[in-house]
């Protein structure tokens, strides 16, 4: 990832929040046959190795599943993103050189990628994700509410992955390199937004 100084994320816990905050990640790997990247939820255990763990899970049928990568596995984790207008820019009066630019945070995770099929530990994997995911409902599904055989038949159509993370890289692109005026022009324009992404993203903009 281009990691200019001023968008450098070198802080652990802020990586891991961006992480466990992601609902999806894109796992990307080379393979003989090419790069072969697959959307899915990644469960982040950072107590686990220098740098965290992550453990998710492939459909068996996904080529990604059986095809031995070729070096370091790479997730991709995306946090709060924004377009921002120039037109938020009290510069833009002054000399009209303004252009539109994006804002965003981003998280890589690399590491090797190590599959699993254990029936006990898939399980335990699918009961985890299932919870942090059903957290907060009023009446949170839980992986014992389905019948035993249907969840061992379902686990026969899975392969658990596991990422123990050796390179962490992160991004928080939030207009560092503006004016004073200009980044609390944007942090307005975003947060009268009435897209709850751009709420989102404008207070992480520095005031």
């Amino acid at each position: 990832m281009y990691l200019p100084d001023p968008f450098r994320e070198d802080d652990r816990a802020r990586l891991h929040a961006t992480i466990a905050a992601a609902r999806l990640a894109s796992l990307v790997t080379v393979t003989a046959e090419g790069l072969i990247a697959t959307p899915l939820p990644l469960l982040l255990v950072p107590d686990e190795g220098p740098l965290g763990t992550l453990y998710g899970h492939l459909a068996r049928a996904n080529p990604q599943a059986r095809l031995a990568p070729s070096g370091d596995a790479l997730a991709i984790f995306a946090g709060p993103d924004a377009y921002v207008s120039p037109s938020w820019y009290p510069s833009k009066a002054e000399t009209h050189k303004v252009v539109p630019t994006w804002n965003y945070v981003a998280v890589h995770a690399y590491g090797p990628l190590e599959t699993f099929d254990d029936a006990d530990r898939l399980h335990d994997l699918l009961t985890r994700l299932t919870d942090r995911h059903e957290a907060g409902r009023p009446a949170p599904w839980k992986v014992a509410d389905a019948p035993a055989d249907y969840v061992a038949a379902m686990l026969r159509g899975i392969v658990g992955v596991r990422v123990p993370i050796a390179r962490l890289e992160g991004k928080t692109k939030m207009s560092q390199n503006k004016s004073a005026a200009d980044r609390a022009g944007t942090a307005d324009g975003l947060a009268a937004s009435p897209d709850p992404r751009d709420r989102e993203a404008a207070p992480l903009i520095p005031r």
